[in-house]
């Protein structure tokens, strides 16, 4: 039997599965709304928590999230996969929580208060990627944002340049910036 026959009949079913859910939900169904929020909320929450580096801040915008999920669900019109419409919507509210901030100071130091491993073991098992993503944690914050979007997420660095309102230079440099600083910490880890 051909695997990529069974794979495709998979993805059918789930895909076929899904669009019944969003049609569901699109009419106020909340029982199909609540299998898409169990479908769906580790990759949004790893993303906000990536994104934000701070447990309590990444629960409370992958709430809104969902909320913001709920109230424009009736918006998606199937012109590209949901996950990549939810990811956008997830990114969006992700930034406008970081734009709200007004200290961001502030939120930087409470980094260094959390215990960071604990909010990573929910979602990693492996302990390298584990160090990685303490490491993504502590670098600062354009840099980490830059880095999340362009390597763990996909953007490219002219969609990030948008979204966080700089120049598409701005954003290679920061990539650029945060790869020197893992690598950098990393290598002194392992030394």
């Amino acid at each position: 039997m051909d695997k990529s026959k069974v794979i495709d009949a998979k993805e059918m079913f789930n895909t076929d599965h899904e669009s019944e859910l969003i049609t569901r939900a699109q009419q106020g169904d909340q029982q199909a709304f609540h299998q898409i929020y169990e479908n769906h909320y580790r990759r949004v929450y790893a993303l906000c928590w990536r994104m934000l580096a701070d447990k309590d801040s990444a629960e409370d915008v992958c709430q809104e999230v969902f909320v913001q999920l709920w109230q424009k669900i009736s918006n998606f019109r199937g012109e590209s996969k949901f996950a990549t419409w939810l990811h956008s919507v997830a990114t969006n509210t992700v930034l406008g929580h970081l734009r709200k901030q007004k200290n961001w100071i502030q939120r930087i130091f409470s980094i260094e208060e959390q215990t960071i491993v604990e909010a990573s073991e929910e979602l990693i098992d492996d302990s390298s990627s584990l160090a990685l993503d303490n490491k993504i944690q502590q670098l600062p914050e354009r840099a980490r944002l830059v880095f999340v979007l362009f390597a763990v997420e996909g953007y490219r660095h002219e969609e990030i340049a948008k979204m966080l309102n700089m120049a598409v230079g701005s954003s290679k440099s920061q990539y650029h910036r945060a790869k020197s600083l893992l690598r950098e910490s990393l290598s002194e880890q392992l030394a």
